[in-house]
């Protein structure tokens, strides 16, 4: 599913965000828009939530019906 992919991606990408705040403090994210503050920061940031929210479903799908839907 289309949906899937693109909260994978985004979960990713803020697992990434987070290993390199971890291990630098540096907020890529943030360094991009602007700043933690920024409206457009805060918008991916709660987009990176939210598809990590959405990944937990895909821990609990049964892997054979989606290979007959796609």
């Amino acid at each position: 599913m289309v949906i899937d992919r693109i909260a994978l991606i985004l979960a990713i990408i803020g697992g990434v965000n987070l290993g390199l705040v971890g291990l630098f403090r540096f907020d890529f994210i943030a360094y991009l828009f602007g700043g933690q503050a920024s409206t457009l920061s805060r918008v991916i940031f709660a987009l990176v939530g939210l598809s990590a929210i959405w990944c937990i479903s895909l821990l609990f799908r049964d892997r054979k019906d989606e290979e007959i839907g796609d």
